[in-house]
């Protein structure tokens, strides 16, 4: 890896900007204000896409947290990092092509804070600043005889960092919450912040359109007795407890937000503003009973699809506050992070530079991905896949005899009609298997 001439001075200029990268956990895509959601609250969230550029069709290409951070990190598709399971490290190969470790090579001053949500050592000899942590972590710790919400810890740790920047050098702090994932094996899994305890109270979330027997029922077996069903017995079973875990996780989003805000008035304050870039994203989405299920994992749309938003000064007025309609991927934001910096991409980065789309520039664009699930778990079944534009084919892998799924996402973009076995789209489906095959083949 090398920087351009131009930019391999230690100095922040407009053609190093910093760079803070937000990754929440388990958020879906259509929890903002700004994506039309009536109920949250994320004024902060709603500002970032008012000033940047929101990308309305964004996916993990893994929808399990330690396969899409791997992916997020290296611009790879799990197919090549091969992170499968919450025990495994980035090898030190992989670990060198990470855009936070290529960044520090070419003088930029780096901070991770937050889930690490790899497996192995910490990487602290790798940044600057780090004060990350191993697993799922708590929601609450004890400092000073007080309990403190796992966010605001986290959000002070971040302040600190950016504290600690000047205008002589630029900066990359990547920002993981734990927030708004469960705390696993806890009574009340959506554990936020006391201070948010009367938001959304008294408000009725709807519920979802799938979120019915009869759509349940019209699942296949494997998933009606999968994890994602056992779990949602413990959040979504009755319409109080749907009720009680809709808001709680709304409430986390909220608090996530809220360090995004503080976060900004420290960038004003020190006025870094005008040459940071801010990027805000998830490592997968979330089911809230869609098809009577919990969860992620699957390739459904409440499963795959979250937000990205990326604000860069530099863009001209009328760029901002634009959205983006070409699906992106979560395997972008290396390549995207790198090129900004001036830093050449590795050749095994697999993501594309999302520059020409946040600056409106016509360009060609894909027009598919490839999906993949295969951690292994007796109750979460592994599928790959195709999504288009259009489609969606979903290819279960371990079913014997095999089982797919075809959506027609224009005409069902709940996915309720799998149009497998429809003579009408034997053609469609030829076709997807074909691309199916290719891609699982050339992505290794």
């Amino acid at each position: 890896m090398a920087f351009s001439k131009e930019s391999s001075h230690g100095s922040a200029s407009r053609d190093r900007p910093n760079i803070i990268v937000f990754v929440t956990d388990d958020q879906r895509w259509d929890t903002m204000g700004c994506v039309g959601n009536p109920i949250i609250q994320t004024p902060n969230l709603d500002r970032l896409a008012q000033e940047g550029v929101l990308f309305m069709q964004n996916f993990c290409t893994t929808s399990i947290c330690m396969s899409s951070r791997a992916s997020i990190f290296t611009g790879m598709y799990t197919r090549r990092h091969q992170i499968n399971s919450f025990q495994q490290p980035l090898s030190p190969e992989l670990l060198a092509q990470t855009y936070p470790v290529l960044l520090r090579k070419g003088r930029y001053r780096t901070g991770f804070v937050g889930k690490w949500g790899l497996g192995g050592p910490l990487p602290k000899e790798d940044f600057d600043y780090f004060e990350g942590f191993s697993g799922q972590g708590q929601y609450f710790q004890e400092i000073n005889g007080k309990n403190v919400h796992l966010t605001q810890l986290l959000t002070e740790r971040a302040l600190e960092f950016l504290r600690g920047c000047s205008r002589e050098q630029p900066f990359c702090l990547s920002v993981s919450f734990k927030a708004p994932h469960v705390q696993d094996g806890h009574p009340d899994p959506f554990r936020y912040d006391p201070i948010y305890e009367n938001l959304y109270q008294d408000t009725e979330i709807p519920v979802p359109t799938t979120a019915s027997a009869k759509h349940f029922q019209a699942l296949p077996e494997f998933i009606r007795t999968s994890e994602g069903r056992v779990r949602w017995e413990r959040r979504f079973a009755t319409p109080r407890l749907f009720q009680k875990s809709v808001k709680a996780y709304y409430r986390l989003i909220t608090g996530a937000d809220a360090a995004l805000g503080k976060a900004m008035a420290i960038l004003d304050q020190f006025k870094l503003s005008e040459n940071t870039v801010i990027l805000w994203t998830s490592d997968n989405g979330f089911f809230l009973g869609e098809h009577g299920l919990a969860g992620k994992w699957l390739m459904h749309e409440e499963s795959i699809r979250t937000p990205l938003i990326i604000r860069d000064p530099r863009l001209p007025s009328n760029r901002r506050g634009s959205r983006c309609e070409e699906m992106t991927l979560n395997i972008d934001i290396a390549p995207t992070l790198l090129t900004m910096a001036g830093a050449n991409v590795p050749a095994a980065v697999q993501g594309q530079d999302l520059q020409p789309l946040l600056e409106g520039q016509p360009i060609a664009w894909r027009q598919d991905f490839f999906y993949e699930h295969l951690f292994e778990h007796a109750r979460i079944p592994k599928c790959e896949g195709i999504r288009t534009k259009r489609w969606k084919y979903i290819r279960y892998i371990q079913q014997e005899p095999l089982y797919e799924e075809l959506y027609d996402l224009e005409k069902d973009p709940q996915e309720t009609q799998n149009v497998v076995g429809r003579k009408e789209n034997d053609a469609v489906l030829a076709s997807l298997r074909k691309r199916w095959r290719a891609l699982r083949d050339e992505l290794v």
